[in-house]
């Protein structure tokens, strides 16, 4: 019989570790969320902190969504799995939204309901595009676009576009880049995040008529549709180009961001794929924030968040009252949205490096919390700043009066 040295170490091999995915590796974490958890351990030690630097709704979900909430853990609605697509009468209802606010007649089956449009984005992104095609979207954007794109092997082809494009592609930056490469999508967002910058009829008209000439697929990011300041709700891109997809949400003008809903519209040609997509990867969104959300497209809910929005357009106009205080240049205009995206510079970022060094010593000193704009543009964003209307005019006054003390402070 053998025996094995137990002094002879060259006989056990070390463990080999899993390899991590080189796509994962690609995606760049998410800076918010770093001030956001240090915003929760200084509120654990008692704090007052506001919170100015996420996308988040104070007001909270419409009553007739909560009332509803409450009543189907009892009266007896399934709340087994629905259909792939969704509860019929949600997607019913968002068709009647789509009628109520754009006069669009939508089908129905062309409306999947989500868990969130973040799933949203991944599935139509799944749906849309292959390893290796090229998406066009305009630098600022949301972080999470280029995030899921480059995870899933995508080129993000980056649209810069600043204060003299008012942040949003035109047809001759998308023919650049177009030229280079052909491109197989492009991403909207009107409302758009960080910016609030909106495209007019003219403007969509004119990029959806190219796309559709060049077989270019349009993804339109609607989620702050109805949080506008310009007399108009927004326009819908399925208006103009069939073959367009809608990513919509339910946290945003219904302040729902807890209850993970949202919804993709898209042409007849992607339902049975997404139907394949959306059964495995999802199921279903969860069933009783569908049932519940049924009830925001009530009259007391509309009445509701159009009250919610009321409060950000005086949030909004305080804080561009307070831009000569403030000192940020290259404001945007912020036609809809709740945020104001700004860059610092000179005095007005005082010794601090960047932004977030800016942010992070803001946030310590005034407990106010931003977010430092490079999640939002990662080559040109280093000195800029995205603030949240969301908290409501009464906290967006008292974070102006902390901001204005503190940049002071730093000149003095």
């Amino acid at each position: 019989m053998c025996h094995s040295d137990p002094m002879n170490t060259s006989a056990v091999s070390a463990p080999l570790v899993p390899p991590i995915s080189a796509r994962s590796q690609k995606v760049r974490p998410f800076a918010v969320m770093d001030i956001a958890r240090r915003v929760g351990e200084l509120k654990a030690e008692g704090r007052d902190v506001i919170v100015a630097n996420i996308g988040e709704p104070s007001q909270g979900a419409p009553a007739p969504v909560r009332r509803r909430a409450a009543e189907i853990m009892s009266d007896g609605t399934d709340l087994g799995y629905s259909e792939v697509a969704g509860v019929p009468e949600l997607r019913t209802a968002i068709a009647g939204h789509y009628k109520r606010w754009y006069d669009v007649d939508i089908d129905p089956r062309r409306i999947f309901v989500t868990a969130g449009s973040s799933l949203g984005f991944s599935l139509t992104f799944l749906t849309c595009f292959d390893a290796g095609d090229r998406v066009a979207m305009a630098r600022p954007w949301y972080t999470a676009y280029e995030a899921v794109l480059t995870a899933l092997g995508c080129e993000v082809v980056d649209i810069e576009c600043g204060p003299e494009e008012r942040f949003q592609p035109t047809v001759e930056l998308l023919e650049q880049a177009h030229a280079e490469a052909p491109l197989a999508g492009i991403v909207l967002a009107s409302p758009a995040n960080p910016t609030g910058t909106m495209l007019d009829a003219e403007q969509l008209r004119e990029i959806t008529d190219w796309a559709k000439a060049h077989g270019v697929r349009v993804i339109s990011d609607e989620i702050y549709q109805g949080i506008t300041y310009t007399g108009s709700r927004g326009e819908t891109v399925v208006a103009f180009d069939d073959e367009s997809v809608v990513v919509s949400s339910f946290s945003k003008y219904w302040a729902m961001t807890g209850w993970r809903l949202g919804w993709i519209i898209v042409p007849d040609s992607l339902v049975e794929p997404l139907i394949a997509l959306s059964g495995n990867l999802q199921l279903c969104a969860p069933v009783p924030a569908q049932w519940a959300a049924v009830e925001g497209f009530t009259e007391e809910s509309y009445a509701e968040c159009d009250a919610a929005v009321a409060g950000f357009a005086k949030a909004r106009e305080m804080v561009l009252e307070a831009i000569p205080a403030l000192g940020w240049k290259d404001v945007a205009p912020c036609d809809g949205a709740f945020y104001i995206w700004g860059r610092l510079e000179g005095d007005v970022l005082g010794p601090y490096a960047n932004a977030k060094e800016w942010c992070s010593a803001l946030l310590e000193e005034t407990g106010v919390a931003l977010s430092p704009g490079l999640d939002f543009d990662p080559y040109a964003g280093e000195n800029h700043v995205r603030m949240s209307l969301a908290v409501g005019p009464a906290q967006v006054r008292d974070a102006l009066d902390r901001i204005i003390r503190f940049t002071k402070g730093l000149s003095a």
